[in-house]
């Protein structure tokens, strides 16, 4: 599997490069080498069935849906690196995200 970076250059998909970046979201949380050895599998197997050249966006969110599940707090870390959070306000926005819950559509 091929990933296609933004400026357009392909790259061998490095399932390492990816747990590599992980890891640095899960420094000093619980988060198991198994853990983080069985997110990178299941990014790896979500964008096969979607591409055989997924791009590197598809890539951060397959990461960050798959993340989310495993670790809030390295959830936005990743995030905050991924999307380039500039400042205090945008953490705020993505932890809003996170922790927003609707009530379920009442049935008349």
């Amino acid at each position: 599997m091929w990933v296609v970076k933004r400026s357009g250059q392909r790259e061998p998909f490095d399932r390492a490069k990816l747990v590599a970046g992980v890891r640095a979201a899960c420094k000093n949380r619980p988060v198991t080498d198994e853990q983080l050895a069985e997110l990178a599998q299941q990014v790896e197997e979500a964008l096969r069935v979607q591409t055989t050249e997924p791009t590197s966006q598809q890539v951060g969110v397959a990461v960050l849906e798959h993340l989310k599940a495993l670790d809030e707090v390295a959830y936005v870390r990743f995030a905050s690196v991924y999307k380039g959070f500039e400042d205090l306000g945008d953490f705020q926005r993505e932890v809003g995200l996170l922790t927003k819950t609707t009530e379920p559509k009442r049935r008349r």
